[in-house]
């Protein structure tokens, strides 16, 4: 890595500061190598003889970019900013910048941004994944990657492990005297979906409970909302939906059809973005997004550290956190 401001460069900053010109390197791009009193010294000269790293110059005589690519499938969703910005926050620890893209839900547009930022990247993130296994084999063979909530053998993954708390959601209703409830799903390709469609089968047959599932196109309030009439229907007294969001929606759409939300329904969500914000305030599975995030960058700068494609899979447990929307079963 070579920089300069008024002349100054990496050599002489290494001499004023008495170490190796790769260990300003690091001090700049991978602290987390060196002692902290290391990185101190280091930029202490460097803010005193106005040094700033000429991230260009890196990439021209590294190939090394200092940029990461984190891709989600809907940004407006308020599952996604807390991942967003706690990856970012660890990519500043490291001096890496983040370059963000959004796939509105579609994996065609997924690959085309995987293909555009892959020149300009070190690495991939990709956060819920709508692509194909083999699609994401084949940008992993190219490019660093790791996946966050989508399980593909052989790629580096952070899951969340959200059906043990969905398990625990319907458990709770379970106890409240509900014999019959409703999953409204999300996105057939999300591993997500699957995950809690059948942690709510699961757990519902083991209790004795009946279940049905309705579709839903995409994780939005609209959605939600749109799928009252067809949960009112299904004469179950219970819903648990795929998220936070279509759960706001379920609570508008009871609202609008006068039905009263713990004593005639009861409403459990996914993800805890929203929980507190409702009215009444909602019963939900617990949320990861900040760990996983911060996860996956660091998982990924380990990847590029290794040069190698590793089989790494961390799992992160969830919990249901009970609020206002859930109560006993209407008689």
């Amino acid at each position: 890595m070579t920089g300069r401001r008024d002349g100054v460069t990496i050599s002489q900053v290494a001499k004023a500061a008495g170490v190796a010109r790769s260990s300003v390197s690091r001090a700049f791009t991978r602290p987390d190598m060196l002692s902290q009193q290391t990185v101190e010294r280091i930029l202490a000269v460097a803010e005193e003889l106005g040094y700033v790293p000429n991230h260009t110059a890196r990439a021209l005589s590294t190939g090394r970019h200092g940029n990461v690519a984190l891709i989600v499938p809907d940004v407006a969703n308020p599952f996604f900013p807390p991942l967003i910005r706690s990856a970012q926050m660890e990519a500043d620890r490291f001096d890496f910048c983040v370059f963000l893209g959004n796939s509105d839900e579609k994996a065609k547009q997924e690959d085309k941004l995987v293909g555009r930022f892959s020149g300009q990247v070190e690495g991939l993130i990709l956060a819920s994944s709508r692509l194909s296994d083999e699609r994401i084999h084949a940008h992993a063979a190219l490019r660093p990657l790791v996946l966050i909530n989508r399980d593909v053998a052989g790629i580096s993954r952070i899951l969340i492990d959200s059906g043990s708390g969905v398990s625990e959601a319907v458990a709770h209703l379970a106890e409240l005297g509900h014999r019959s409830l409703v999953y409204v799903a999300g996105p057939s390709s999300s591993w997500s979906n699957a995950q809690r469609r059948m942690a709510v089968r699961k757990s519902a047959t083991a209790l004795g409970l009946e279940v049905q599932t309705i579709a839903a196109a995409v994780p939005s309030f609209q959605a939600g909302r749109n799928a009252v009439p067809a949960i009112r229907a299904s004469g179950a007294t219970a819903v648990v939906a795929f998220d936070d969001l279509m759960a706001q929606g379920i609570l508008a759409g009871m609202s609008e059809a006068g039905v009263r939300v713990p004593e005639e329904f009861s409403v459990v969500g996914c993800d805890d973005v929203l929980g507190a914000a409702t009215y009444p305030p909602l019963t939900t599975v617990s949320n990861r997004s900040v760990e996983a995030g911060k996860a996956a960058f660091s998982l990924l700068m380990d990847v590029l550290d290794s040069s190698a494609i590793r089989d790494v899979r961390y799992m992160l447990e969830t919990h249901v956190v009970v609020r206002g929307t859930t109560g006993p079963a209407p008689r």
